[in-house]
């Protein structure tokens, strides 16, 4: 089996030298970044990589950003590091969507075992697979094909695609959708849900008349 590829992203060599001994000692293949540009640049150059260890304090781009631009279309495992404790550091990263945080000092066995135990989380997740009328989707790969052609979707694109796959042939208002989707409650107007209907049509082609819009409600899905 290949090596699980982890991105370890801090703007200290020695610590990144340490971690990266550490990991490498345990199995894993490392790839290093000093800042938040090169911490991106290599993630999206390499989409094999399993998991991300990020500094918070960086030069260019701090760790926010990096997270902040990551979870616009990746839900990698993203385990951040922070020489702050701070409670207020911590909510913040995971409304980001960190999967993980360590305050600075920590122990590299210590790190280590989190990297394996969250690889091993996000891998036990059952395969979720559909399809549909020549649509399909792999929820663990995070992957859409169109009549066996794989299609390019953001992260709401796939989710909104599964959401109606799971409940085809349902009339679906946009605030049920929006709440399950998106997750929060909705107070606003629907533009939200529109532009999202609008564009995951146009990815899908011909196939994109199957998103049916039911006037006064919503949508609905129905090849």
């Amino acid at each position: 089996m290949d090596k699980r590829k982890i991105l370890v992203v801090d703007d200290e060599e020695r610590m990144r030298k340490l971690v990266r001994d550490f990991l490498v000692r345990d199995g894993y293949e490392v790839i290093e970044a000093a800042d938040g540009e090169e911490a991106l640049e290599k993630f999206y150059a390499d989409r094999d990589i399993s998991l991300l260890i990020l500094d918070v304090m960086m030069p260019k781009l701090d760790g926010w950003q990096v997270c902040r631009e990551i979870r616009k279309d990746s839900r990698v495992p993203i385990i951040m590091l922070t020489a702050r404790g701070e409670e207020q550091d911590e909510l913040l990263g995971f409304e980001l969507g960190v999967d993980e945080y360590i305050a600075k000092p920590f122990s590299p066995k210590i790190l280590v075992a989190r990297v394996g135990a969250l690889l091993r989380r996000t891998s036990e997740v059952q395969e979720e697979k559909l399809s549909v009328g020549g649509i399909a989707v792999d929820k663990t790969a995070h992957q859409a094909w169109i009549d066996d052609k794989a299609i390019d979707l953001s992260v709401k694109e796939f989710d909104l695609l599964c959401y109606f796959l799971e409940n085809r042939g349902i009339a679906l208002s946009r605030e049920t959708i929006l709440n399950h989707v998106w997750n929060y409650d909705y107070f606003g107007d629907a533009r939200t849900i529109d532009t999202h209907v609008k564009k995951l049509r146009s990815k899908m082609g011909d196939k994109g008349s199957a998103i049916k819009t039911v006037w006064g409600l919503g949508y609905k899905f129905d090849p």
